[in-house]
């Protein structure tokens, strides 16, 4: 008997389009230095949807991307084993069986020893992600690159949503509030004191006139003070960047950061002890000529060189 292909009743069908960088398509991380995951998960979105067409969206420009890192000396496929093992099979509208979904394939990633790198999806997913890499880890640091702070309590009235996952993840204590950070926030607010949440969680928050303020060497250094060698997740909204190099969001806010200082903050943030990374937040519909997309795939394709250099040193 022929096999079938999938049935949109059981999996979505934007999901499960491609693979990074034309990688090697894997069953399992067994063996693997990094595991590529796709989340394509938008339904807690509070303005504009489409993000779950960001993981394909990142796949499909990724094929521009090169194996060498001439910045950092090193061929990421030669220094590492991995691969991409498709997506998650979210389920549309309903958060809570699709974090089931993710919590199991991160943990599965986790389990093997190698590092999940997600592509979302709206930035809800990073807590069903924690909650499978602090299972492991325990609490994990927080690198976090956003123009929101994601610490709301609600939104809409509810628990769950795109602007709460953060909240949640301290109050289930899969994260250390003293060894976390949170990088560019900005924009206007309905609460004056919103920033000010996160110094009374634990955390530290610098918000994006501080970082243009301070430069880059100094929020790089003082990144590198606040996490140590804490096992670290590290988590990028795309809105972080300025909308004029990424128009392709949900919720984008002026006054961020061009595309070449994302670039040398993460460049420069080898020595952190990484345990997971995703990025979030890439919205097609709204991307012009396909550069927030390609954005995304250089800041993954950075990420990996920062495991392939760590590998290589070991």
């Amino acid at each position: 008997m022929s096999k079938q292909p999938t049935s949109a009743l059981a999996s979505p069908r934007f999901c499960n389009m491609g693979t990074f960088m034309r990688m090697e398509k894997v069953k399992s991380a067994e063996g693997l230095d990094f595991v590529i995951a796709g989340a394509p998960f938008d339904t807690a979105s509070s303005f504009r949807s489409g993000s779950r067409f960001g993981p394909n969206a990142i796949r499909n420009i990724s094929v521009m991307m090169k194996p060498n890192n001439v910045l950092q000396q090193v061929n990421i496929m030669e220094e590492l084993k991995g691969g991409d093992i498709g997506d998650f099979n979210i389920v549309p509208g309903y958060i809570h069986p699709t974090y089931k979904f993710i919590e199991e394939g991160v943990s599965e990633i986790v389990e093997k020893g190698a590092i999940p790198i997600v592509l979302g999806g709206d930035h809800s997913i990073t807590l069903a992600e924690l909650r499978a890499v602090a299972k492991k880890h325990g609490p994990v640091a927080l690198v976090h690159f956003d123009s929101h702070s994601d610490l709301c309590d609600e939104v809409f009235g509810e628990k769950y949503n795109h602007g709460t996952p953060f909240r949640r993840a301290l109050e289930e204590g899969l994260i250390d509030p003293a060894h976390s950070i949170q990088i560019g926030m900005r924009g206007s607010l309905y609460d004056p004191n919103e920033h000010k949440i996160a110094a009374d969680l634990g955390m530290l928050l610098v918000p994006g006139h501080r970082v243009h303020e301070m430069g880059l060497p100094a929020i790089i250094k003082m990144i590198k003070e606040r996490v140590g060698d804490k096992p670290c997740f590290l988590t990028f909204d795309i809105d972080f960047v300025d909308p004029a190099y990424a128009p392709g969001t949900g919720t984008p806010e002026v006054g961020g950061f061009t595309s070449y200082e994302t670039l040398t903050i993460l460049r420069n943030l080898t020595e952190l002890n990484y345990v997971g990374f995703d990025i979030v937040e890439v919205l097609p519909a709204y991307d012009s000529g396909e550069i927030t997309a390609y954005l995304a795939a250089n800041i993954v394709f950075e990420y990996l060189s920062i495991l392939a250099v760590k590998k290589r040193n070991f």
